[in-house]
């Protein structure tokens, strides 16, 4: 129950979010809004306020903003009802509604981060030389390390940072090397024999070999409290570096560093989220800031049906000086919807072979 909870939670924000960037610009430059719905499939609750249906519909998975005229069948309209048109309107009018959805949710990662930093502070890891976690099968897990010691000296030299730790591994060349740690206010002495191990980055590409023990930092975070200004500047700078590690991760599917066995579905979202809600709100804050920068980043591809689809036809539309062929326009979509459903179908896959492993 909290999967699903929390799933509709964040999905449902971050659906609203962009929705409701196309649906303002769309009213700022004078488009009728017809519906606006969260969802898909049979409608669970609605209601009509001046031209537009607000709609929640059965299957969370989506939601749409459905304005005047903005189908290429729709291009036989009265003069009078021209100025509420969507395909009327001029393309730099168009570009901007469409654009509207992704960047607001970009938007809001921005503005959730800055919520989080005013509330509880920025977030800075604390330079420790505790062990968070010790590999099994590993040279310090042989020698008896744990989770929690506490490295007070490498061959008889000083640790305070684990830049030190680092260094005393890496340099050891494949020697033994003796490490003192504290452990329970005692202090015990270790022999260890570094092996050569590959150091790997977020997508699992090997970026060097070195000598390793096979422990892992203990993550200690401490918050400092800090003024709208600052708060702000950490906000973008955080959103900033989700930007960049969702199109560097795009661009490593493409180059097949990332499996395609890696990518998710809503399955896979509902159980993240469920414990993300579970380990605390701050997590599932961060989680729903990568996810918003996810989808804004999604719909920018240069994809028919979705908004980095339409952006081309207008961009082309603007350089032209003329509308893409309408035929042209639907068989596109018409690719765009069997790449997005063939697509679906393969996360689902995935999401259910994780469940059954």
């Amino acid at each position: 129950m909290n999967t699903i909870i929390s799933f509709i939670l964040v999905l449902g924000v971050l659906i609203f979010v962009h929705e409701l960037g196309h649906f303002i610009f769309a009213k700022l430059f004078g488009v009728r809004v017809l519906k606006f719905s969260l969802g898909f499939g049979p409608k669970l609750v609605g209601k009509k306020v001046g031209d537009t249906e607000y709609v929640i519909s059965a299957f969370p998975l989506g939601g749409f903003v459905k304005m005047f005229g903005e189908n290429p069948d729709e291009q036989q309209i009265d003069e009078a009802e021209r100025s509420g048109s969507f395909s009327h309107k001029p393309v730099l009018a168009r570009f901007c509604i469409v654009l509207a959805g992704p960047v607001f949710n970009l938007i809001f990662a921005v503005i959730l981060f800055f919520g989080l930093y005013l509330a509880i502070g920025v977030p800075q890891a604390v330079d420790t030389t505790r062990v968070g976690r010790v590999n099994q099968d590993s040279p310090a897990f042989a020698a008896g390390l744990r989770a929690g010691d506490e490295i007070l000296r490498i061959d008889g030299k000083a640790t305070s940072r684990w830049e030190d730790v680092l260094d005393g591994v890496k340099d050891s060349g494949g020697r033994a090397i003796t490490m003192v740690v504290r452990r329970e206010q005692k202090e015990i002495s270790f022999t260890v024999v570094p092996q050569q191990d590959s150091v790997k980055n977020v997508f699992g590409e090997e970026v060097e070999r070195r000598f390793m023990i096979g422990i892992v930092k203990d993550d200690q975070v401490e918050y400092n409290r800090v003024g709208p200004v600052q708060a702000f500047v950490d906000a973008c700078r955080q959103t900033w570096m989700y930007i960049s590690l969702t199109v560097l991760g795009f661009i490593k599917i493409i180059q097949r560093v990332v499996p395609a066995s890696e990518l998710g579905g809503p399955i896979l979202i509902a159980q993240i989220a469920g414990e993300q809600m579970k380990a605390g709100w701050i997590n599932l804050v961060y989680f729903m800031g990568l996810l918003s920068v996810n989808l804004g980043i999604l719909n920018l591809l240069p994809i028919p049906v979705l908004d980095g689809g339409h952006l081309v036809f207008l961009t082309v539309e603007g350089i032209m000086r003329k509308p893409v062929h309408e035929r042209a326009q639907i068989i596109a979509q018409q690719v765009g919807i069997a790449l997005l459903g063939a697509l679906m179908l393969f996360v689902f896959y995935n999401d259910i072979v994780r469940i059954l492993q």
